[in-house]
């Protein structure tokens, strides 16, 4: 407990996590560029970052692309933050809220990419609209995604995947879908640069084929 608290603090003076009790947190929404990163580049945002490997492993490949990973959990931002304070990823931040609130952070059309890594499947009926593939979020990714943006999505669970899938075929405004139930021996590998999480290894030790898909909204 004495640990957690600690790095709480420690968030609380870090300028890479904008988080409830700062005055970036509730004016960011529109000024990521020119506020935060303060360049034209495009915005690339992980849901449900986790620690954050995902915006980081992407960070270090693209520096001239600036990274949003989202989380509601202080103590995982905490270590992606403290990586990219090490290394100098200027163009690395962290969001702590909701996703369900994605719209109060962001603009209209201000984000370039989504990537959904390994969320919680949310298997049980009664908590399908908690899954970060179910309708109301896609409408909201929809909403901050610019024209020609790409939705990504690895899962290693199977039911979560076919989910999505039929959630995205029963929509109208969904094209340029590409899917696979086993990446790693698909045409689609080289789309994740071969960035794998904690999770992720550990799902493939223990024999599951990672799930990978990704579309554009119609306009």
């Amino acid at each position: 407990m004495r640990g957690k608290l600690k790095r709480f603090e420690e968030n609380e003076r870090r300028d890479n996590i904008l988080q409830p009790g700062k005055n970036s947190y509730e004016n960011i929404k529109g000024k990521w560029q020119t506020d935060y990163f303060k360049n034209q580049n495009s915005i690339v945002l992980e849901l449900a970052c986790g620690r954050g490997e995902y915006t980081i492993g992407m960070a270090r490949l693209f520096p001239n692309k600036n990274f949003i990973g989202v989380d509601l959990k202080g103590d995982r931002l905490w270590k992606g933050s403290g990586i990219a304070i090490e290394e100098k990823l200027s163009h690395v931040a962290f969001l702590r809220a909701e996703i369900l609130h994605l719209e109060s952070y962001l603009k209209l059309n201000e984000v370039d990419e989504i990537w959904i890594t390994f969320p919680d499947p949310r298997p049980r009926v009664r908590d399908e609209k908690r899954r970060l593939t179910n309708p109301r979020f896609l409408n909201i990714y929809k909403n901050v995604l610019s024209t020609d943006g790409w939705v990504k999505f690895k899962t290693d669970n199977t039911d979560l995947f076919t989910y999505t899938l039929e959630v995205l075929k029963e929509r109208k405004d969904i094209r340029n879908m590409e899917y696979t139930y086993d990446l790693y021996h698909s045409e689609l590998k080289p789309d994740c640069f071969d960035i794998r999480t904690h999770y992720e290894h550990k799902f493939n030790d223990q024999g599951h084929d990672i799930k990978y898909l990704k579309f554009r909204f119609a306009e």
